[in-house]
């Protein structure tokens, strides 16, 4: 098979790949969800089969302990988390009107410094782009809140997502060596070394990142609740979650949480106190987590990444955020891997290095016979 040939072939794969992933994008997320913990849980399990367990023994075990910690949370944290969205939804038109107040104040205080006309149209535009972000807000969080129940589908992953994940996590190495033998043989060896980059860059953000998000988020969520914040618990957990790309987490609940106590406290102390929490935080993620749990390795860049997440849930929803950060990895790996290529080729180097070249190599492979015939002549000349 021709190279043309088969760039037309994995072309019409990739292509039906994608179809049927936007097609069926509804029913994938039990079977993602599934994916994604046996890919995370796999070495724990192969940490377990090397002290001795097999294979079915360290699944069963490593999949009971994730189920539990998973029920943990979602009986601890999930009613608090939605009884405080709950009053934050009830609370936001009262917020709305402390920020039309403000914003009417500070309009009072340039008055004297702006001409009328200027004046008007600045109060109409800032009083009425408020309304409209506030309700767009306002919505955009219902529909958070309720389309994604519908979306989640809570029944099918609570059932199916960990049978999924227990039946891809015990019969992982399987899966990988069937996959390893369909590889085209030409190119085996160096689709392997692009998988193992992949593997490397993806287990480095998922695992190391998440990690900081989950710490990040405990973090936040203790140190507003400790601030006084009415809604740091729900702050807290989102920052955590937005902290998926570096800085945007910070950077949102920082706003929120400085907003929100700007409307509940009277004083400015209990407001620094707040900031002061995301400050530390920060702090703890550049100097501590990031270089001990992520590091180097990654090589995803925060806007690639912001890019992808976004595309990701526009095209194919909750699923296509799933998929977002592996579907980066992989582009950014082959993005890489396609510069690396063009940087070695006459593509970049041009014609002219290759021609001066030639001369080169053409003068010592002529050199290189001249010589042999040379010694006989000087030993018959001695003899």
């Amino acid at each position: 098979m021709t190279a043309e040939r088969q760039i037309r072939f994995w072309f019409f794969g990739l292509l039906v790949f994608l179809i049927l992933l936007f097609f069926l994008s509804s029913v994938l997320l039990p079977f993602v969800a599934g994916m994604a913990i046996a890919y995370l849980l796999d070495p724990v399990c192969d940490k377990l089969e090397a002290m001795g367990a097999s294979r079915t023994i360290a699944t069963s075990i490593v999949t009971l302990i994730f189920l539990v910690v998973v029920l943990l949370v979602i009986l601890l944290l999930i009613p608090l988390i939605v009884g405080q969205a709950a009053r934050l939804l009830e609370n936001l038109p009262g917020y709305l009107e402390f920020a039309r107040a403000k914003v009417a104040t500070l309009l009072t205080m340039i008055e004297m410094r702006v001409d009328d006309q200027m004046l008007e149209k600045l109060r109409s535009a800032v009083l009425g782009s408020a309304d409209n972000v506030f309700s767009w807000l306002t919505t955009a969080v219902v529909g958070v809140l309720s389309g994604g129940v519908a979306v989640v589908n809570l029944l099918s992953l609570m059932v199916i997502t960990p049978v999924v994940s227990f039946y891809l996590l015990r019969d992982w190495d399987k899966i990988v060596e069937r996959v390893d033998g369909w590889l085209p043989r030409d190119h085996a060896e160096q689709i392997r070394e692009l998988v193992k980059e992949v593997d490397l860059t993806l287990s480095g953000f998922l695992r190391g990142q998440g990690t900081v998000c989950l710490i990040l988020g405990a973090f936040y969520a203790i140190g507003l609740s400790i601030a006084g914040l009415d809604f740091g618990l729900i702050v807290g957990m989102t920052a955590g979650i937005l902290s998926i790309v570096p800085y945007v987490g910070s950077i949102v609940g920082l706003a929120l949480s400085v907003g929100l106590a700007l409307g509940q406290f009277d004083s400015l102390t209990p407001v620094i106190a707040v900031a002061a929490v995301f400050f530390a935080g920060q702090m703890l993620e550049g100097y501590i987590l990031t270089p001990n749990l992520v590091g180097d390795k990654v090589g995803l860049h925060p806007v690639w990444l912001i890019f992808g997440l976004l595309a990701g849930g526009t095209l194919f929803g909750f699923v296509g955020i799933l998929l977002a950060v592996p579907v980066a990895a992989v582009i950014g790996v082959g993005v890489r891997f396609g510069l690396g290529q063009y940087l070695s080729s006459h593509y970049y180097q041009g014609t002219g290095r290759a021609a001066a070249q030639e001369p080169a190599a053409s003068a010592a492979a002529a050199d290189a016979p001249s010589a042999a015939p040379e010694a006989p002549s000087e030993e018959k000349a001695e003899s």
